[in-house]
């Protein structure tokens, strides 16, 4: 069974519809890629009946329905173009939550600026794909985002007691200066 899945997460990986975004070769890809699900979902089934077990129609291998392809690149259609309620809409109605769901669900919370829940579903999307190199330069590219942040905050120099005594020089070079102008700028006490 771990054989399946290793060959199956390899097939997809080369089918992806991602691959073939502006590629002739893409309904060639989508159909291949329908094929490689429908004999996964056929080995999946028969081997629950061996086992005695339940099939379901998810799996954390990222089995992608046969209407779920065209579901999901509507909703990144929409994201896209910025319409993140009607994606988001659209991926609600979706009842396959894959690897797909969560990275697209994701971008949707960060599109919005959520983006601590936006990280935990693209994590989420990383751990159960982590051969799908869109999920990992994501999470990457956040992960480095978040850090740079912390570096700047937290490794900003921050003023000591010296500036206090720069501050009182400065003022008082500025009333000596206005005092040659008639003016006063600091009174003693």
């Amino acid at each position: 069974m771990e054989d399946i899945k290793r060959a199956y997460r390899e097939l997809v990986k080369k089918y992806h519809p991602d691959r073939y975004h502006d590629n002739p070769l893409k309904e060639l890809a989508e159909e291949k890629l329908r094929e490689i699900n429908e004999a996964y979902e056929y080995l999946l089934n028969n081997h629950e009946k061996q086992q005695g077990g339940y099939s379901s129609s998810y799996s954390s291998g990222g089995y992608y329905g046969q209407n779920s392809f065209s579901d999901f690149q509507r909703v990144r259609e929409y994201i896209n173009r910025g319409d993140y309620f009607s994606a988001e809409r659209e991926l609600n109605r979706i009842n396959i939550r894959n690897d797909e769901w969560f990275y697209l669900m994701g971008l949707i919370y960060i599109n919005r600026g959520n983006y601590s829940v936006g990280y935990d579903y693209i994590k989420r999307a990383s751990e159960m794909n982590p051969y799908n190199t869109e999920y990992r330069d994501a999470l990457y590219r956040m992960n480095n985002s978040y850090r740079s942040y912390n570096t700047h905050y937290y490794n900003t120099p921050r003023r000591s007691n010296d500036d206090c005594c720069t501050i009182c020089t400065y003022l008082y070079c500025a009333d000596c200066c206005c005092e040659c102008l008639g003016g006063d700028l600091i009174s003693c006490c």
